[in-house]
This record gives structure tokens, sequence and C-alpha cells, in this order.
């Protein structure tokens, strides 16, 4: 089983695909940025970033994707392009049949730091730390998506949630047909 955590953005968006192993072990298996070029056109740029997000979750198959949910600060014009990446990835996960999880920034923070207000270089640190990588990864993207799956594995390290989503969405699916 594969978790992919995404930091999304349009500029940069950074991805970590990690392996959870026995206990509380994980192993990254690929960490990076997807970049789009500012000079083009924003819907250009998606789609960019749609062909290689599509081609990661191909190569892959990462059972959760984990990306974190959008948090619009002062700057409205950045946050609407966010939220756009954020819709590509969630839009083509689930339609390659990932599961998709999104947690806040808090959340994030809190699960890797233990501080829901930590600062870029302290969940920099402890995603270090916690995949036993010999430096701190960078960009801060990068570290950012690795604490998102890191998030998502602390919340529900043995996969048990997923099996109680399925039940419900088939549920609801019974309750519709």
């Amino acid at each position: 089983m594969f978790v992919m955590g995404v930091d999304p953005g349009l500029t940069r968006c950074g991805f970590a695909v990690l392996r959870p192993g026995p206990g509380r072990t994980v192993t990254p298996v690929a960490m990076g940025v997807i970049r789009t070029g500012p000079s083009m056109q924003a819907a250009y740029r998606l789609a960019e970033l749609q062909s290689e997000i599509k081609e990661l979750l191909g190569e892959f198959g990462p059972t959760i994707v984990a990306v974190e949910r959008v948090f619009l600060q002062n700057n409205a014009r950045t946050g609407i392009r966010v939220a756009q990446a954020a819709g590509v990835v969630i839009t083509e996960a689930a339609a390659l049949g990932c599961h998709v999880r999104e947690y806040s920034p808090n959340e994030v923070k809190s699960a890797v730091a233990g501080d829901g207000r930590a600062d870029k270089e302290m969940v920099q640190t402890m995603v270090q730390q916690l995949l036993g990588l010999s430096v701190r990864p960078t960009p801060a993207d990068v570290a950012d998506a690795a604490a998102v799956a890191l998030c998502h594995l602390a919340f529900d390290p043995t996969g048990a949630l997923l099996g109680q989503r399925e039940q419900a969405d088939h549920a609801i699916t019974g309750v519709l047909s």
C-alpha cells in the first residue's frame, strides 16, 4: 500500500509517496515538486499539472491520496489558484479509484510536529526525522506533502477508516438506487 501526500499549488505542487511498514515505520518512495511556468495561462498550467499527477498516480498506484485542504489567507487570487490545483489532484485521484482525504494545515502540523502552529522549518525537521532522511526535504512544498501523507497515517494507521468509508458509501448508494 502506498499513501501519496500532496501540497497543492499551481506554481509548485509538492508530492510524496510513502510506504507504511511494520509498526510505525514509513519508507519514502518518491518525493518532489511539479512546477508549471508562471508565464503560461492558468488553464494550460492546470492541464500540465493534471498530466503530471495522472502520471504519478499511474506509476505508484497509491491506495490513498491525502491532500492539504486549501486555506485562504490574504491573497484571494493565489487561494483560487491553489484551490483549482487541489481540485485537479482530487479529481484525478478519485477518477483513478484512489481514496481521497483532505486535512487542514493545522491537522497536518499537529500530527507531524505536535503543534498546529508549527512553522515550515519545524515541519521540515520533523519530516526528516520521521522518515529517517539525511537532510531536511526541500523545498518546503516537498516536506509539506510528506507531512500530509504522514498526517493521514497518524489518523488511520491501519486503513480501518477506509473500510468504514466504503461501507458508508455502499449504504448510501443502496438507498439512492
